[in-house]
């Protein structure tokens, strides 16, 4: 039974390395396929595929660690009752070393795997819809959009800018959350109030 344990443990180790070294190869070239990975991560074809049996697969197990790493940033935020412009901001700060992290599935999304990324999302985007509209009543987000779309433009942005040359630290986190504020209608001002309150 330990024997069985440890190589358990062992696959585990090597199915996590898998995926981390996927999102390096891919942060670099999105259309690597699962021979660039396996070489990046020091293993056969073979092994990649035994975890992963298709590309979709691979992507697809990307795509759920960071909805899922997303959704309980939101979940947490959403259990404080803060103003919504607050818990943006809370959001974006907590939320942008996963989108710098994970900045490859956006540009994965205008692709082939478009669908099956978007079906995955669908929790957060709902959570930041929610977010917005909350925003939208209280008055301290736009309302020239419907929550969905605009929720969409504005955590877009974080994730755009991510995938830019800005550092991942606070100073990227900073350029992003204000941002995105702007797109929300926050004013300026209260932006840069807000951010530098928290960063």
């Amino acid at each position: 039974m330990p024997a069985e344990s440890s190589r358990t443990r062992a696959m585990k180790e090597t199915r996590d390395r898998i995926l981390d070294v996927a999102l390096e190869v891919l942060g670099e070239s999105p259309d690597a396929g699962m021979g660039e990975i396996a070489a990046a991560a020091g293993v056969v074809r073979r092994t990649v595929y035994g975890h992963f049996p298709s590309r979709l697969d691979l992507i697809r197990t990307l795509m759920e660690r960071a909805v899922a790493e997303m959704t309980a940033v939101l979940t947490d935020i959403n259990a404080g009752g803060a103003a919504a412009d607050v818990m943006w901001v809370e959001f974006v700060a907590r939320v942008w070393p996963v989108a710098h992290r994970y900045r490859v599935l956006l540009a994965l999304r205008r692709g082939e795997y478009g669908e099956a990324i978007h079906g995955l999302l669908g929790p957060v985007d709902e959570l930041l819809a929610d977010l917005v509209a909350r925003g939208q009543d209280s008055g301290v987000f736009a309302r020239h959009l419907p929550p969905a779309v605009l929720s969409q433009l504005a955590y877009g942005a974080v994730f755009a800018l991510a995938d830019t040359d800005l550092p991942d630290g606070a100073r990227g986190a900073r350029a992003a959350t204000i941002t995105s504020l702007l797109m929300l209608g926050v004013p300026e001002a209260r932006a840069i109030t807000l951010v530098d309150n928290r960063l």
